[in-house]
């Protein structure tokens, strides 16, 4: 029954930053590097911060230092989406969002590399969810992908109060409802993709930390290797990578392609579901098992990523110009 209410609360709250959104123009308009081609509002991913507050408030004030960072990082993201602030701001704020994590996850408390590796890792997966937000449903499926995935590993290992995944999964099936269509109503904004990355992160860290395998870095795999490989082809063709850009994968199927976008984003989570099922199984098996699982998972997908890129851009995007 609390679920209940928490979801119609986040439902209703979600229609009432509609009303602030549309009073005060906060929205996306399309360009020539946007996906969409209407006036779309901007920022709907609030809600994702709004359901990790009700959990906080509920909670009596679980994670703090989690939440504190949580709230900054969003606070800024969202000024970001309307003013667009300083990079050095921005920056300010993230590294200190970040430290606040890594406070909340004891990585102080031991060898300085922890701290160096997971520093690295943090903003790394903070800015490739952030850049990977382009197409209706992206965010909101793969969200749901990895926020069930966790949800489902916590039955067994217990890392994290099953309450904040079950808030957080709550915010975001209320944004898909908004945003999962071919006209979205709502767009994450930086504010929404931002702080879901940084829950995950948290969410993610707690796992690790708690049971010692890194291999649960493969729930963000399908992300990561379009990321990754993304930026290295940016770097190679000497684009600015901080740019906005519509060159991801997912964003030449549902572009140049013609490719249904909902159909992308369904696939994409659908895929990162089916293979962080794979590593919670893997993860019962000795360490050498799964290294040689993780490699192979990262070469497999590294190859039909770039078998499948370099098809649709020869067939679609080199044949178009």
């Amino acid at each position: 029954m609390i679920y209940a209410l928490i979801f119609i609360a986040l439902f209703i709250l979600e229609l009432v930053y509609f009303k602030i959104a549309d009073r005060f123009n906060i929205i996306d308009k399309p360009n020539e590097r946007s996906s969409h081609t209407t006036v779309t509002l901007r920022g709907g991913g609030i809600i994702f911060y709004v359901a990790v507050l009700i959990y906080f408030i509920l909670s009596r004030f679980q994670y703090p230092w989690f939440f504190l960072g949580l709230t900054m990082m969003t606070v800024v993201s969202f000024l970001d989406d309307i003013f667009t602030l300083s990079n050095k701001i921005r920056l300010l704020v993230h590294f200190a969002s970040v430290m606040l994590l890594a406070y909340q996850l004891d990585l102080f408390e031991m060898p300085w590399y922890f701290l160096l590796i997971g520093f690295v890792v943090a903003v790394g997966v903070i800015n490739a969810y952030n850049f990977m937000d382009g197409i209706n449903g992206i965010t909101a499926c793969y969200s749901l992908a990895v926020g069930g995935l966790l949800l489902l590993v916590n039955q067994k290992v217990g890392f994290i109060e099953s309450d904040l995944l079950v808030c957080v999964l709550l915010g975001t099936l209320v944004f898909t409802f908004f945003n999962f269509r071919m006209r979205a109503k709502c767009f994450a904004g930086d504010v929404g993709s931002v702080a879901m990355a940084y829950i995950l992160l948290f969410a993610l860290g707690m796992l690790i930390l708690t049971t010692g395998k890194l291999i649960y870095i493969l729930f963000l795999a399908i992300y990561g290797v379009d990321a990754v490989w993304t930026i290295i082809r940016r770097l190679y063709l000497r684009e600015n990578i901080f740019q906005a850009h519509r060159s991801h994968l997912y964003q030449y199927l549902g572009n140049e392609a013609g490719v249904n976008k909902l159909l992308v984003s369904l696939l994409y989570g659908v895929l990162q579901f089916g293979l962080g099922y794979m590593v919670i199984r893997i993860a019962e098996h000795d360490g050498q098992t799964q290294l040689f699982f993780a490699i192979g998972v990262l070469l497999g997908l590294s190859l039909l990523y770039l078998l499948g890129k370099a098809y649709v851009i020869r067939r679609f995007v080199e044949s178009a110009e």
